[in-house]
């Protein structure tokens, strides 16, 4: 499962259009593709951009109801819900745990639409490490909870008011 699920993240980021200039293909307008060792680039750039709360994120493409970011984080962050968008991770380096669901203690608005908080009560935790896929449905409180001494740097595909929809087939680790 985590094979077909890393691949279709793949797919995902081979689909984001051209910001940079690099991966330009003149043959398919619109097309980029980012592989893993520019990836892992990114998390070296972010570095020098974490703030007080040792993390950094740079949005990759806007793509109007999805958007393609890479965040980096060395410490806990804040608990937060993003009311009208899906978080699709995948797992660039490193290890965290994912706390999801609960609700927030505290809660103030950053922006229209996303809700923050520096604890999260409830819910449960899942740890997700390199490779790994999450997807956190809008509307569901999310925090990753990072060990001291470690990171996590991971690929997010935010999506404007998903839906969960069931698929008709069963995906299966046999050939």
């Amino acid at each position: 499962k985590r094979m077909m699920l890393c691949g279709a993240c793949l797919l995902i980021i081979q689909a984001l259009p051209a910001q940079t200039g690099a991966g330009l293909d003149p043959k398919l307008p619109g097309y980029f593709q980012l592989r893993s060792d520019q990836l892992k680039q990114y998390e070296r750039s972010l570095l020098p951009k974490m703030n007080q709360y040792k993390q950094a994120a740079d949005e990759l493409a806007d793509f109007g109801d999805h958007t393609a970011w890479v965040a980096h984080r060395e410490a806990n962050g804040l608990a937060e819900i993003h009311e009208n968008w899906a978080d699709l991770m995948f797992v660039i380096s490193g290890e965290a745990t994912l706390q999801v669901g609960g609700t927030l203690d505290s809660p103030f608005v950053e922006s229209p639409g996303e809700l923050r908080a520096p604890l999260a009560t409830g819910g449960t935790t899942r740890v997700l490490r390199e490779g790994d896929v999450a997807n956190v449905p809008a509307g569901v409180v999310h925090r990753f909870l990072v060990r001291d001494g470690s990171q996590i740097t991971f690929f997010t595909m935010k999506i404007a008011n998903a839906t969960i929809r069931k698929l008709s087939t069963t995906v299966t680790n046999e050939p």
